[in-house]
């Protein structure tokens, strides 16, 4: 009877932690890996390197926050807008290529991505830099909600 009471006693209390355990992210890494890496190609891609603004209003959050080791804080909607339009005039273009990059879950509400890039200027590498960018899920999609672009440093070939 003892051992009656003790089996159901351990039962209970295993049955117990296996009904408290939260649930799984329904992301897997290899989902989550895929799905920003292809909203880093539309963000960039198609929306930076082509310059649509559509798009790109699109994927930035209008309370973007976006840190540059060279300029600061820009955290206007206008001001980011702004840039944005001024990079798509000027007389030569201006593109972003990514090198690397590592994603990262953060929770439910949504992703780190931390990588390096390059930016060319009429296809000759100019520069290079390392970011982090938040993604945030809504709905059913991904925005950029903050973003830190740091190190820059001149291209050397």
């Amino acid at each position: 009877m003892k051992t009656l009471n003790f089996t159901l006693l351990l039962f209970i209390l295993f049955s117990n932690l296996l009904y408290s355990q939260k649930a799984e992210n329904p992301i897997t890494k290899k989902s989550l890996k895929d799905e920003i890496l292809k909203m880093d190609s539309l963000l960039f891609d198609v929306a930076f390197n082509k310059c649509d603004l559509e798009l790109y209003k699109k994927i930035m959050s209008p309370d973007l926050e976006f840190y540059d080791d060279r300029s600061g804080l820009t955290n206007s909607h206008e001001s980011d807008i702004a840039s944005f339009k001024d990079k798509c005039s000027r007389p030569f273009s201006v593109t972003r290529k990514l090198v690397s990059s590592s994603i990262h879950v953060l929770g439910k509400y949504g992703a780190v991505q931390i990588g390096v890039h390059e930016f060319y200027e009429d296809g000759k590498k100019v520069q290079k830099a390392k970011f982090i960018t938040l993604w945030e899920r809504k709905d059913k999609s991904w925005i950029v909600k903050r973003a830190i672009s740091y190190d820059h440093e001149p291209a050397s070939d």
